[in-house]
């Protein structure tokens, strides 16, 4: 909340796939407190689980409302196989809560007044990229790392086209287009005071 920001263009430091993880809940009925404040609460008592244990693969978060009855965490993972394995893991608050939530939907009793949902992503290496100007770290930035923008590339083009590995160097190949409208900074010159 108090971040500082990062001056300058900056981009993501993410090797290697990418896994995102949008979870969330929405309050139907909000009458029914009993039914969706508990939904809510557990959702802050696993981050909290994920985030003394950082062995689990939780690499970071960004807490959100898209209304006043929906909420959600987008979260950035590790890799697929941790993901899936705090998800099972007898020992997690994650399996306790869904075995309560199961139980509740059993019974009917928690129908219609609170919707839980989530939705994963496996994205590939070269599947993503990310542009920040003059921001703390942030997203997937912030799960990962963050560098200065020319690391990657100027363009959305070049930071596409980046691969890890040994001897990854960023090509110049693709001058900046100043026309090209898929690029946020494309013909920003960084270093020009009037940015």
């Amino acid at each position: 909340m108090f971040a500082k920001p990062t001056p300058g263009f900056t981009t993501a430091a993410a090797t290697g796939d990418t896994v995102v993880l949008l979870i969330g809940m929405r309050i139907n009925r909000f009458w029914a407190v009993h039914q969706w404040f508990p939904m809510l609460l557990a959702m802050f008592r696993m981050l909290h689980e994920l985030g003394r244990q950082p062995e689990r693969g939780l690499r970071g978060k960004v807490l959100l409302t898209a209304s006043p009855r929906t909420y959600y965490a987008v979260q950035y993972w590790e890799s697929e196989e941790k993901l899936y394995a705090y998800a099972t893991a007898p020992d997690a608050f994650h399996h306790r809560v869904w075995k309560i939530a199961n139980n509740k939907l059993k019974k009917g009793s928690m129908r219609g007044h609170v919707g839980l949902w989530h939705e994963a992503y496996i994205v590939p290496e070269g599947g993503y990229e990310s542009v920040y100007f003059d921001m703390p770290p942030f997203g997937l930035a912030g799960a990962s790392g963050v560098l200065p923008v020319e690391g990657r590339g100027r363009s959305a083009r070049q930071r596409l086209a980046f691969r890890s590995g040994e001897g990854a160097t960023v090509t110049p190949a693709d001058p900046v287009d100043p026309a090209d409208p898929a690029d946020p900074v494309a013909g920003v010159d960084p270093a020009d005071p009037s940015v």
